[in-house]
């Protein structure tokens, strides 16, 4: 684990769709799924993002603020710099696994979907977005051969409505015997609930306000835990 800032240059920038790229950076790293860096942009800000990707180290960035518009204005061969991995992971290992995904909650589950088939794993995907132009990642879980079952608000694509409502049948069709899940909080407060409705394990990808990312500045307290050092990722056991 780096706690200083290493400099990496980007290699590559791939557009997701219309307002989210993934950097692809010259570097491998030793990280679990659902473990996030630290990036920085001198003089800009200093934000956490998920690992999309540990070889080469990849990060799925949508334009919401000045940190992601800077990101997004980089090229080939710009620096940036990188500390981590953190946090905890989710846990890999065979079993039968449903995936949810919540906007570019996408990218770092697309990391775990390939985790889980290496460890024979019996994987789908729920992914979930406003529209059709905003859903991620469709075609990297299709490449996998794994079934990916979409919900758009618009109805554009998929079920109409959110992703928690394509995953509650899904949860309660008997499938599957852990949840992972990454979104909006709104969306994972809804699937702990359906977890322990259905008693079928989670494990929730939680995001936070971050400034140092190792359980100095408690920025990130979240009902008496740290979301940096005790997650991002948080378990929900089967039942109530």
């Amino acid at each position: 684990m780096r706690e200083v800032p290493v400099a990496l240059r980007l290699i590559d920038r791939i557009q997701e769709n219309h307002k989210t790229i993934t950097l692809v950076l010259d570097h491998a790293l030793d990280a679990r799924p659902g473990q996030f860096c630290m990036l920085w942009l001198p003089g800009v800000d200093e934000k956490p993002f998920s690992i999309a990707g540990p070889d080469p180290l990849m990060f799925t960035v949508s334009r919401v603020g000045p940190f992601s518009e800077a990101a997004h204005a980089l090229s080939k061969g710009d620096p940036i710099w990188v500390r981590g991995p953190f946090g905890t992971g989710w846990s890999v290992g065979p079993g039968r696994a449903l995936l949810a995904g919540g906007g570019y909650g996408a990218a770092p589950l697309y990391f775990l979907a390939r985790r889980l088939r290496e460890a024979g794993a019996e994987v789908e995907a729920a992914l979930g977005a406003r529209t059709s132009a905003d859903l991620l990642f469709m075609d990297r879980f299709g490449g996998l051969g794994l079934p990916v079952h979409a919900a758009t608000e618009d109805g554009s694509m998929g079920a109409p409505g959110r992703v928690t409502d394509v995953v509650a049948p899904l949860l309660g069709s008997g499938r599957f015997d852990r949840l992972y899940a990454c979104g909006p909080e709104a969306m994972l407060k809804a699937l702990e609930a359906r977890c322990r409705e259905t008693h079928v394990a989670g494990e929730l990808s939680h995001e936070a306000y971050m400034r140092c990312g190792v359980g100095i500045c408690g920025s990130c307290e979240r009902d008496a835990r740290l979301v940096c050092m005790d997650g991002p990722v948080f378990s929900v056991p089967g039942g109530g």
